[in-house]
């Protein structure tokens, strides 16, 4: 292989084949090709975009540059799920235990945040001693004996990814379909589950921005997946204001033991329930969609997803009496409510500027390094289509330096317009796709 010519085809609109891809990618993660050249290919590929069937060979090649997790030991069929990310956006805290109070296998890795608040471990963390630094084989043998662990992802997991993904950061080179399609999925194909489902956010508060783009990703994504010969399906969900009402990494915790006392927000819970009865489909094919919802209820209704939690808490070091008695979660010392200046109709929560309003707090890294506070963060009281006088609260901020919680105050309030007609609630679940 000589990455020059590679370069050279791909900058001409040709098509690289799959030993080609698979070649550039392999000594690419070994060092033997530089930055610049893959930095020239990864432009190329910006511009002249990849066909279907590039996209497939390139997210193999990745989710092949390193360990392909093996979880042939864990009995039935492994559904995994991931979210391309937003605000408050906490559902694999609720949605885990629902699915394996099901008795289907939850195997799952997990991230930690890098924006405006934590990733799923960093709010796991909320629960004293909790820790995801567990060996495969543990990972396995707790999958097998209570249904459900999760796991930080591993350094030999999809390493191509990585090196590609912050090369990508510093040159312009991100927001492309192909490249950000296999991305996700080399790291989901490579963390070994049966079948993959996942929530595709839209609107101010995520990635994508655009609908139409949104639905184009997860079309990207279900052909790949597809074609690694997992099944896989994409809900593609509304991010244009806050899933649920906190936004914070304990708050986020509690809400979700909320939702499983059967005490949740409408959205946050259909989007549970929309995203388990996929999964459950995915794993068993004789279900029907309605038969599916309604086990998802039941575990809700009759307790059993709460103790899968603190059962789940329990094996991985965490405080279990915490999903019993949240108050013994992290707390923040400040309270302060946040006054409406006009009487109205909510009618647009800029929803990335309530992510901020986190990150000012600080419940959210700017760097790798930054320590998160787990404390802080927000109670939304009005969401789009509410109704609300002048002075009643929209949201309750939380946190822990008053300097702070006056910056983040003036900055929610501008995230949100108002409207002297009435609004129409946004609509959560945009479509589904497998």
């Amino acid at each position: 292989m000589r990455m020059y010519d590679l370069i050279l085809k791909k900058r001409n609109g040709g098509s690289l084949e799959k030993q080609e891809i698979y070649d550039m990618i392999a000594a690419y993660t070994r060092g033997e090709v530089p930055d610049y050249q893959m930095s020239a290919m990864m432009m190329a590929i910006y511009f002249q975009g990849m066909n279907q069937e590039e996209t497939l060979h390139l997210t193999m090649a990745m989710a092949n540059s390193g360990d392909m997790l093996d979880l042939s030991d864990i009995q039935g069929i492994k559904v995994d799920k991931h979210s391309t990310g937003g605000v408050g956006d906490k559902t694999s805290l609720a949605l885990t235990p629902m699915v394996a109070a099901c008795g289907i296998p939850v195997a799952k890795m997990s991230g930690r945040g890098l924006g405006h608040t934590g990733g799923t471990i960093d709010k796991l963390e909320s629960f004293k001693g909790f820790h995801t630094d567990i060996t495969t084989d543990h990972f396995i043998r707790q999958v097998n004996r209570i249904g459900i662990a999760i796991m930080g992802q591993t350094k030999e997991l999809a390493p191509a990814d990585k090196k590609l993904y912050a090369l990508r950061d510093v040159t312009a080179t991100v927001d492309n379909m192909s490249l950000i399609a296999s991305s996700i999925m080399s790291k989901k194909l490579a963390a070994g589950a049966d079948a993959i489902v996942l929530d595709v956010k839209t609107g101010s508060g995520a990635f994508m921005k655009k609908q139409e783009d949104a639905f184009l990703l997860a079309r990207e994504m279900v052909r790949i997946g597809n074609g690694a010969n997992r099944r896989t399906i994409a809900v593609v969900s509304d991010m244009d204001q806050p899933l649920g009402r906190n936004v914070g990494n304990a708050l986020e915790v509690k809400e979700a033991i909320e939702t499983l006392q059967g005490k949740g927000p409408e959205d946050f819970v259909e989007l549970c329930l929309t995203l388990g009865t996929q999964m459950l489909l995915a794993s068993d094919s004789k279900l029907t969609e309605l038969q599916a919802r309604d086990r998802l209820k039941q575990v809700i209704a009759d307790g059993s997803a709460l103790r899968k939690l603190a059962e789940f808490v329990k094996a991985q070091g965490g405080d279990e009496s915490a999903v019993y008695e949240p108050e013994k979660l992290p707390t923040a010392s400040i309270e302060e409510s946040i006054p409406s200046p006009q009487e109205g109709y909510v009618s647009r929560i800029t929803c990335d500027e309530v992510g901020i309003c986190c990150l000012i707090l600080g419940g959210g890294r700017e760097t790798k390094d930054s320590v998160i506070d787990l404390s802080v963060g927000m109670k939304l009281q009005k969401k789009v289509g509410d109704y609300v006088k002048k002075g009643e609260s929209l949201a309750v901020l939380y946190g822990n330096d008053p300097e702070k919680i006056l910056a983040a105050k003036r900055r929610f309030i501008a995230a949100y317009e108002f409207s002297t007609k009435p609004v129409p609630k946004l609509q959560l679940v945009k479509g589904i796709i497998s």
